[in-house]
């Protein structure tokens, strides 16, 4: 049986995390927007927090409390404060996590103490390829074997990039298979060019391109033995559709509040009949999404095969976040395309959903 009541611990984390979104995300959304950079004193908060070390293995210095639900209810909630801090919070993830529960042992020892010490450190993920029929299980680039290193060939794009992160996790095929490698940001051939994307102006993301980057053979995720990847994939498709519900319900908020303020002919926009009904609209398809989200978390908790509801919670809820931003612009009038509010934002960041693949991890 689905029960979807969260435990009196899940009840707890999100309301710290909502007021940690409310107090501090929220009121750098506008200016980290503006400027192009993420406020360090917020990501440095975050991890005392232990926003992501909380997931990490106790043997390790982290919490132990691995939940893809806990981690989408999370990850709702700091995008709700602004989507472009909120991944970067949530970066570590996407090395730390993999490591978990696919690295060696060797690879367990090395890298997840890094995650849970005293600084925080940003992970960075390199999945989408910049070509029409990117597929993350079917790489182009390459990594081939040349006795006891893998020779890497190919390009990424959309790949976090923030300042202090040490490694990026790729993805490339192996023979047949597409595995994860561990490979060094200073490695010699690897070349990060910045990328101006329309929306998430303070998340650094960069293009990729790998010419004969040479990596150990210890470097590939699981060591010899390898590691199935989907479960990578499954994980950063919960939590993405968790931040596009993040997203739409901030774009929602501020809509709805904003009609209950604005007055024509003596009366508040949200008492006329198309406004009331388009807010309405939105509320619900919000809920419907989340529990798409909350479906294919649970899942995952349970072991359990997500790969279908997960992209059926990605799809939803990525159409989800552009439709109620754009009804957002719209219910706002012209203030909406003014800077003055933050809908233009949300709809900036939401049309982005639909490219980008595991920017987060639950």
């Amino acid at each position: 049986m689905i029960d979807f009541e969260p435990s009196d611990e899940q009840q707890m984390i999100v309301e710290t995390v909502r007021q940690f979104a409310q107090n501090e995300v929220r009121p750098h959304a506008r200016s980290s927007d503006e400027t192009g950079k993420l406020p360090e004193s917020v990501l440095a908060h975050a991890h005392e927090l232990g926003l992501v070390a909380n997931a990490i293995e106790e043997a390790s210095g982290g919490g132990g409390e691995r939940s893809a639900v806990t981690g989408a209810l999370v990850a709702e909630e700091l995008a709700w404060g602004d989507l472009s801090i909120g991944l970067a919070i949530l970066s570590p993830s996407l090395v730390a996590l993999p490591i978990q529960d696919h690295g060696s042992k060797a690879q367990k020892a090395e890298w997840l103490p890094r995650f849970t010490a005293d600084r925080f450190l940003p992970g960075a993920l390199a999945i989408v390829e910049p070509r029409f029929d990117s597929d993350p299980l079917q790489p182009a680039t390459r990594a081939t074997r040349a006795g006891d290193e893998y020779i890497l060939r190919g390009s990424k794009c959309f790949v976090p990039w923030l300042e202090g992160g040490e490694s990026v996790l790729v993805v490339a095929a192996a023979g047949e298979t597409p595995q994860g490698f561990l490979v060094p940001r200073s490695s010699p051939g690897l070349t990060a060019t910045p990328e101006q994307n329309m929306g998430l102006q303070a998340l650094p993301t960069a293009e990729l391109v790998f010419e004969d980057v040479r990596v150990p053979a210890e470097a590939r995720l699981g060591g010899e033995d390898g590691s199935d990847l989907s479960g990578v994939l499954q994980r950063g498709r919960v939590a993405l559709a968790a931040t596009a519900i993040g997203v739409a319900r901030a774009a929602f908020e501020v809509a709805r509040d904003y009609a209950k303020e604005r007055e024509t002919f003596g009366a508040p926009i949200a008492t006329r009949q198309a406004i009331a009904f388009k807010l309405a609209d939105m509320a619900i398809e919000i809920d419907a999404a989340r529990l798409l989200v909350w479906e294919a978390a649970w899942k995952l908790d349970r072991g359990a095969d997500a790969g279908r509801p997960a992209v059926l919670a990605q799809q939803q809820s990525a159409k989800l976040a552009l439709e109620v931003a754009d009804g957002a612009v719209q219910v706002l009038g012209g203030h909406g395309y003014t800077r003055e509010y933050l809908p233009e934002m949300h709809l900036r960041n939401a049309r982005g959903f639909a490219s980008f693949e595991a920017l987060a991890l639950v």
